[in-house]
């Protein structure tokens, strides 16, 4: 059973960093497809950032060059570097697997397993 736990988020003002963390438990791979998502208020769900199996990266236009994803490659632990914060960038932030891929994906129907969310408030 594939678990997801996030933490990281935060209050912090605009211009600030955060660094999330995804910690994942019962994979039958080592190194599966991940995202992170973010949903505001009443909003839909986005894609953020994602990584494939080989570690290729994909970003949203609106995050592009402020924020960064990464593995660990002992631990497994999916990150998401921000940097630069804006007020837009407040959302509660999933953390997101759908197992083996070789081509990072920011569509939500890739994803078949999620964290509970953790929340960012930029200010």
């Amino acid at each position: 059973h594939v678990q997801l736990v996030e933490s990281g988020g935060a209050s912090v003002q605009a211009g600030g960093s955060l660094r999330l963390s995804c910690v994942p438990t019962g994979y039958s791979y080592s190194k599966p497809c991940m995202a992170w998502f973010r949903q505001a208020p009443g909003k839909g769900r986005e894609g953020v950032a994602a990584i494939d199996t080989s570690r290729a990266a994909a970003y949203a236009d609106s995050v592009k060059d402020r924020f960064t994803i990464s593995r660990d490659s002992t631990t497994g632990i999916l990150y998401l570097e921000m940097r630069r914060l804006k007020p837009e960038d407040t959302a509660m932030y999933y953390c997101a697997s759908g197992g083996l891929c070789y081509s990072p994906s920011l569509t939500q129907s890739q994803y078949n397993f999620w964290g509970q969310g953790t929340q960012v408030t930029v200010s």
